[in-house]
């Protein structure tokens, strides 16, 4: 996962210097936002000359994919202290909800698993500061770096995280589906066709769970 980032934080920061920002808001926005896709889009839409309800509008909706990540960990961090959970909250990303949720449902207990989820966060967190401080530097210097294609690494990243999720049939049906609304949902304004793809996603992978259990009941007649 730190490897495929690498590259996105690389591109980052090279768009953002490309784009006019001062390099001073291109590490503030790695450092406080920490979210790669909604930084994209805001680098993208500060260089078009948006208004900042817009930018904050289409942010929003970009990361709202982490509610899901949250309702999802919740169980592991309710009984965590609050400040924690703010820590926590603030630090997760796609990879480590990833890694962490696949650690927590079949491995350690809530305080071990809790000093994992730090452990991931903040490797993934420095990971991203120091390149793109990389995209900084050889955006000033190596001029048409965003164009090398960098950011297939994201895409195989991104693959590599759903894979760990396929192995169960309702799984892979909310995939499907998810995938298949994106697509076609791609030319929607504010990246609406994410969140779209996101609800349709969880709808079938509902659906195909309760059809998975409802053929796993016993047959009140006896009939097989």
């Amino acid at each position: 996962m730190l490897v495929g980032a690498a590259p996105f934080g690389l591109i980052f920061g090279t768009l953002a210097i490309g784009s006019g920002l001062p390099v001073w808001l291109t590490l503030g926005l790695s450092a406080l936002v920490f979210a790669g896709s909604s930084q994209f889009v805001a680098v993208s839409l500060i260089g078009g000359g948006a208004a900042l309800p817009v930018i904050w509008l289409t942010t929003f909706v970009v990361n709202l994919r982490h509610a899901l990540y949250s309702a999802t960990l919740l169980p592991y961090a309710r009984a965590l202290p609050s400040r924690w959970r703010w820590a926590l909250a603030f630090w997760l990303t796609d990879e480590t909800f990833a890694v962490v949720e696949n650690q927590l449902r079949h491995h350690a207990s809530l305080q071990d698993g809790a000093h994992y989820w730090l452990g991931s966060s903040l490797a993934m967190y420095f990971n991203w500061q120091i390149w793109t401080i990389a995209g900084v530097l050889l955006g000033q210097s190596v001029p048409g770096l965003a164009t090398l294609g960098l950011d297939f690494a994201m895409v195989a990243t991104f693959a590599a995280i759903v894979a760990l999720q396929l192995r169960e049939r309702p799984v892979l049906f909310a995939a499907v589906v998810a995938g298949t609304v994106a697509l076609l949902a791609r030319a929607l304004p504010f990246k609406l066709g994410l969140m779209l793809a996101a609800v349709a996603g969880v709808g079938a992978g509902m659906l195909a769970e309760a059809w998975s259990r409802r053929a796993d009941l016993p047959n009140p007649d006896g009939a097989p």
